[in-house]
């Protein structure tokens, strides 16, 4: 009996041994460190952009006013198209103006007849007069009357001018080429002359202005840096952006032509104009759109992709990576945003990798696997 119960022990202790043997094999692999993209600090010249809010207009934005008040008879041109100088637009019924002037012949031809009566009498009176045959008494009357006869013929030519005149304003014509917009009014309404009577508006659209406004302090420090000598605003600063409403940037730069001669009491602020080309006229009169200004420039500045960055509470940290692959967070100070990135003002060097985080598994002293990315401004690699 008990070597049978001693048979049993030795079986026992033999399979324990045996199962912790086997346990101990399989013991889980130690972890291999995170896997982290890691980019470079870039050092470089970069140029600062303001934007500011602006509204484009056409090159030129003519008005069609009436000269002449009458019933439109017609319309000559397609809405929303393009017309050519001199190309017929609106007509206004001319029966009123073609009255008036046949009037205005009629009127000529009576005053010519007068003239032709009164100089044939002056003719006549002045041989009379040097043989005493009429008194100088009828020979004044007679050239005071050949006189008033030459002021009517020059009244009555003027009148006749004018009616023709007002009856080629019946005739409206495109003042210049342009893009046509919707017309105010339909055939058969009632118009006047008058600044605020306005049937249409042509955009020349080859090219087109932005109107923006800067504040008086962003003015005068501008202002200031361009003034000094050498300074490297003066080229830059002339060369503008445009960003459309839907975030897209323009393809054509502009130029800044001019500021307005005063400062808005009302508003503090100082108007500024740019011209841009636009030769698919894409750009319509009426939009409004963000102009870019560089109104700074940092020479070697320290860059950094905004999404390696983590605020909190308005302190800066990044995790830097040392020459043994761990990360150290180290609180920097940024400065103005470019593009996807911040400038770097204290904190980092030219030598220094910072991880793009993205992960909770990342932990100061973390050792992770870097793996270096390609980035600039603006473009990262994926």
């Amino acid at each position: 009996m008990n070597t049978i119960n001693n048979i049993k022990i030795l079986f026992f202790v033999t399979a324990f041994s045996a199962f912790f043997v086997s346990c101990k094999k399989e013991v889980a692999p130690e972890a291999k460190p995170l896997e982290v993209s890691v980019v470079q600090v870039l050092q470089q010249d970069v140029n600062l952009e303001s934007e500011y809010t602006g509204q484009t207009f056409g090159q030129s934005d003519i008005q069609i006013n009436p000269r002449v008040d009458g019933v439109i008879e017609s319309l000559n041109f397609k809405e929303g198209s393009v017309v050519t100088k001199g190309e017929l637009l609106y007509t206004i019924d001319p029966l009123p103006y073609q009255a008036k002037l046949s009037q205005a012949e009629g009127a000529l031809a009576e005053v010519e007849a007068r003239l032709a009566k009164t100089k044939s009498d002056y003719d006549m009176m002045v041989p009379l007069a040097k043989m005493n045959a009429v008194s100088q008494r009828e020979l004044i009357a007679a050239k005071s009357s050949y006189n008033a006869s030459l002021a009517s013929l020059k009244a009555s030519k003027a009148n006749l001018d004018n009616a023709r005149i007002e009856l080629g304003y019946c005739r409206i014509v495109a003042p210049i080429s342009g893009l046509i917009g919707i017309s105010k009014v339909r055939q058969g309404d009632y118009v006047r002359p008058g600044a605020t009577s306005v049937l249409n508006t042509i955009s020349d659209l080859g090219d087109v202005r932005v109107r923006f406004t800067m504040s008086e302090q962003e003015y005068l420090r501008i202002f200031r840096e361009v003034s000094k000598k050498d300074s490297s605003l003066k080229g830059a600063g002339k060369t503008v952006s445009l960003t459309l409403s839907d975030g897209s940037l323009y393809s054509e730069t502009g130029k800044i032509s001019f500021a307005d001669r005063q400062i808005d009491p009302t508003t503090g602020a100082v108007t500024f104009e740019a011209g841009f080309a636009n030769p698919d006229r894409l750009i319509r009169p009426g939009q409004y759109v963000k102009i870019g200004v560089v109104t700074d420039i940092r020479k070697n500045a320290l860059l950094i992709p905004q999404r390696s960055v983590i605020e909190m509470q308005g302190i800066f940290q990044v995790y830097v990576l040392d020459k043994d692959n761990k990360v150290e967070m180290k609180i920097i100070q940024v400065g103005p945003a470019y593009k996807d990135s911040y400038v770097v003002i204290d904190g980092l060097t030219a030598d220094d990798k910072v991880a793009m985080g993205g992960t909770s598994l990342l932990k100061n002293g973390s050792v992770i696997t870097p793996k270096l990315t390609e980035w600039s401004p603006g473009k990262i690699e994926k």
